[in-house]
């Protein structure tokens, strides 16, 4: 039987008259790397918030490494490690500094062990002596994520922890989260790229507060019963202003030279695409990807009264 890290029912929270989370329920397997996603005010800072009990669930229940969510709060937070969006170190402290501060603060014995560890393990032990306040936002988010580990937690809860930073400094970040699942912590972690969203063995995607789909990237793709068509060569920038505003296009985008159209009406779409304004270019039938899936979501949820 598959151990939860994370088990929770009909969790729900308002901010005064705004319901923010609805009916949420949510199961992530221990060991795993589960992917976050959903548009600005879905809910996910919520979400993790009430997951590692910084917030109270307005009711629903559960359990966070086995751990009371409701009644065990302060003992699910010595066992997490929480990574916010917004860099909250000292700057005029160095990184090995801060690394200590945090170290007193979850009382680990040896500290200074506990701190040189980590710095090797993340790759900072040549950035110990500098300033956090003079690091790049690459090596910023690295000694994030040394201070999120330094106590050993099992649960780890990244919220978009890798915006802003480069291409680089995005890969090498996931490669260490990859690096933290295989040795048996779980990983929940929200982001809008959607090439991170496939490196996740699951995949969560909220709306308006409600967990609308959630599974391996390949199933939420087939879930949305996306059709999707793609055309190349010159004139697409042409083409794509007309063909966006045709009946059956819920998405057209350029992507270099490609012009790439979705919809969920089959029909609807082949239609679109026998337009004299399509017509002109040369199409092909390809398999939707998780972007156009997000996107499609995204739309589904603006037209909601």
């Amino acid at each position: 039987m598959t151990t939860l890290a994370i088990d929770v029912h009909d969790l729900a929270k308002s901010f005064g008259p705004r319901k923010v989370i609805e009916a949420l329920s949510l199961a992530v397997p221990e060991g795993e790397v589960c992917g976050f996603l959903g548009g600005n005010g879905s809910g996910k800072t919520t979400t993790i918030r009430m997951l590692c009990g910084l917030l109270r669930p307005d009711s629903g229940s559960g359990t966070c490494l086995g751990h009371d969510l409701l009644t065990e709060a302060a003992t699910i937070r010595l066992q997490i490690g929480y990574m916010t969006q917004r860099f909250s170190f000292y700057g005029d402290l160095t990184v090995a500094e801060n690394l200590d501060f945090v170290a007193r603060l979850y009382a680990i014995p040896d500290r200074r062990a506990a701190v040189g560890a980590v710095l090797e393990q993340i790759g900072l032990a040549d950035r110990a002596t500098q300033l956090a306040a003079e690091l790049s936002g690459g090596w910023k988010q690295r000694m994030a994520l040394a201070a999120c580990i330094l106590h050993r937690p099992r649960l780890l809860l990244l919220d978009e922890p890798t915006a802003g930073v480069d291409a680089k400094a995005r890969r090498e970040f996931w490669d260490m989260i990859h690096e933290l699942a295989a040795d048996g912590m779980t990983v929940l972690v929200s982001t809008h790229y959607m090439d991170e969203a496939e490196r996740c063995a699951r995949v969560v995607y909220l709306a308006g507060g409600r967990l609308v789909v959630q599974g391996t990237a390949a199933e939420v793709v087939r879930a949305a019963h996306l059709v999707t068509f793609e055309a190349t060569g010159a004139g697409v920038e042409r083409a794509v202003r007309v063909i966006r505003a045709l009946p059956g296009v819920e998405t057209a985008a350029v992507f270099g030279r490609a012009l790439r159209v979705a919809g969920t009406d089959r029909a609807a779409l082949q239609a679109a695409l026998a337009t004299p304004a399509a017509a002109q270019l040369t199409w092909q039938e390809v398999e939707p990807r998780l972007d156009d899936v997000f996107i499609h979501m995204l739309r589904e949820q603006e037209e909601q009264p």
